[in-house]
């Protein structure tokens, strides 16, 4: 073993460990890899950098921007509201119409950004058919991975693989390459939900009224804010009149905090100037003791027993959850200055594990580090709750109460956004252009014909993945030319000898699944398809059911929280802990596996 082989071997262990610790970016992990690779001459600076002018690599890209326009426009939230026409009453038949309508969403679609749309209808949906959201956010996040199998562009791994094919010399694959065994597995993974897995999902808690909406009162007490709002009118001999808010300073010395401000019916704006003046009405969160403690000391007339959380007309609560790439991961409310920079309060945070740390009973809310997978409660004017859930990258809006029904926002350019994606997936079908063209074509047209602002190209890139997939691409080169992959191969064919190609697809299937339990799915993609390249070559048969088996199994992320962002997207909205995934995930991983091994070889023969 050469020392270049060994220096590669490193640098991979080095790279599987600190994605699995998960203490930095992946990206960064990535480009650490790529420097470390180019520091040491096992690759060229110029192969090292290779990843960044790579096809798949540039087509993902564009593929961002061609999701963006579908969502400024408006068109993935008009056809997520229409679930609820044809959802019918039944959790059986729930499941089955929210996961079939999930799944063709993400085969064109990020299976993140998918989810992040889907998922305050869905809690909608629950709530108006008294169905505990806990039995349809994991079917949502399983629907969404499963919709990854179905088309070229609907994930990473798909593009890398059939980029793979085309470097090796042969046909990449086609736009409808992976729909057969795909749609294979959704009706198997959508069957599962149905009958077996929601007798294992969560029972949750139940919609005490099946016809209304999700109110204010309902989002607060998911909280463990239910019953802590209190009124008090403010009489002209009180020592508040004249004061404004940050003189009072209620929630460092009294632990209360002041929702809303109404005078003479007109609600005020809750800022630091703000003077109370007699007549005022306030309603104050808090313990009943600290309530009562602020009303005596400023000699307020408070209303006996707790009041039904409402917030004027123009203001409302909302709940939304952090993404694994939100800027606000790792830094305190008081850091990112949230409440100056999002006119918005947060009133509580909420995590999977069931803590929730309140305003009022918490003075440590503001220097709280928070994590991906948080949930929010958060305070503020429609509109600018409105613009936090226009920041997928940062948020994911979960519900928000009494919201209007959305419509297109553009009907001309939600109508030219549609044709321009129906345009480029004709072309990608037929092969009339290379595919990376044809992306490239659809995102420029889409920009110059307004239905995406410029300004929005870029914000709307997840770039986190873009320098994953680029820096681990030169990773993947290194084993290949250093003997690395060759040394895996061997090590596969010895324990392999004389077993037919279907079992060496398992076992390349059985590998990918558990990398990809670990690492994200293109980290494991890059990994894997230069392997399974090999493996073909050594055992004399065709790499494309081998390359489809890498594809299918790395997206296949049901077992673990960990596994995906999507997964952990839903995992505090649902109250899910970690083995409920395993009890749910576990199986469905499983038999859709099994699908893949059974049914790729009949549609792309040995």
């Amino acid at each position: 073993m050469s020392s270049d082989t060994v220096i590669t071997f490193v640098v991979l262990g080095a790279t599987i460990l600190l994605f699995v610790l998960d203490r930095f970016r992946l990206d960064v992990v990535a480009l650490g890899s790529l420097l470390a690779l180019a520091v040491t001459a096992v690759v060229p600076v110029d192969v090292a950098l290779s990843g960044f002018a790579n096809p798949a690599v540039i087509m993902i890209a564009g593929l961002f921007v061609v999701g963006a326009a579908l969502t400024e426009t408006g068109v993935a939230d008009w056809l997520g509201r229409h679930l609820d026409a044809v959802a019918g009453a039944t959790e059986t038949r729930v499941i089955v119409v929210t996961m079939t309508a999930t799944a063709f969403v993400s085969a064109f679609m990020s299976s993140t950004g998918t989810v992040a749309i889907l998922l305050p209808v869905v809690g909608t949906l629950a709530q108006r058919r008294g169905i505990p959201a806990a039995r349809l956010f994991m079917p949502l996040a399983f629907a969404a991975h499963l919709g990854s199998n179905l088309t070229l562009i609907s994930t990473p791994p798909n593009l890398l693989v059939s980029d793979a094919l085309r470097e090796a010399g042969r046909e990449p694959f086609r736009f409808f390459s992976f729909t057969a065994p795909g749609l294979a597995a959704l009706a198997v993974g959508v069957g599962y939900m149905a009958l077996l897995g929601r007798r294992v999902l969560p029972a949750g808690e139940k919609a005490d009224l099946v016809s209304r909406a999700l109110s204010q009162s309902d989002l607060a007490t998911e909280f463990g804010l239910g019953g802590a709002l209190r009124v008090a009118s403010v009489p002209a001999a009180s020592s508040l009149v004249g004061m404004t808010l940050a003189a009072a300073n209620p929630r460092a010395a009294h632990a209360v905090t002041v929702v809303a401000i109404e005078r003479a019916g007109e609600a005020l704006r809750v800022v630091p100037p703000v003077v109370f003046a007699a007549g005022d009405e306030i309603r104050v969160l808090g313990t009943d003791a600290a309530i009562e403690a602020f009303a005596a000391h400023f000699a307020l007339d408070l209303r006996p027993g707790a009041a039904e959380f409402a917030l004027p007309s123009e203001e409302s609560l909302a709940e939304v959850v952090l993404p694994r790439r939100s800027s606000l991961v790792g830094r305190t409310l008081r850091d990112a200055k949230f409440r100056d920079r999002y006119r918005a309060n947060v009133f509580a945070v909420r995590r999977a594990e069931g803590s929730a740390y309140v305003c009022h009973s918490s003075s440590a809310l503001r220097d709280l580090v928070l994590r991906a997978g948080d949930a929010l409660l958060v305070k503020g004017r429609r509109k600018y709750l409105r613009n936090l859930g226009d920041e997928r990258a940062n948020f994911v809006l979960v519900a928000e109460p009494d919201a209007a029904p959305v419509a297109l926002l553009d009907r001309p350019h939600a109508i030219g956004s549609v044709a321009i994606t129906l345009a480029m997936l004709l072309v990608m079908a037929f092969g009339w252009l290379p595919n990376v063209v044809a992306v490239l074509l659809a995102a420029i047209t889409l920009v110059l014909t307004g239905c995406v602002r410029p300004a929005d190209v870029y914000r709307s890139v997840n770039w986190e993945s873009i320098v994953l997939i680029a820096g681990m691409i030169p990773l993947a080169t290194a084993l290949e030319r250093t003997g690395g992959t060759r040394l895996a191969v061997a090590a596969v064919e010895q324990v392999l000898h004389g077993a037919s190609p279907i079992v060496v697809l398992a076992l390349l299937v059985a590998i990918t699944s558990g990398l990809g339990m670990v690492l994200s799915n293109t980290a494991t993609a890059v990994l894997v398809a230069p392997i399974a390249l090999k493996l073909a070559a050594a055992f004399g048969v065709r790499p494309e059911p081998f390359l489809m088996g890498v594809a299918f199994a790395a997206s296949a992320a049901f077992a673990t929280p960990i596994a995906s962002p999507v997964n952990v997207l839903v995992m505090t909205p649902g109250s899910y802990r970690f083995t409920d995934y395993t009890k749910v995930g576990l199986p469905l991983q499983l038999l859709v596996l099994a699908t893949a091994v059974a049914l790729i070889p009949l549609v792309w023969p040995f």
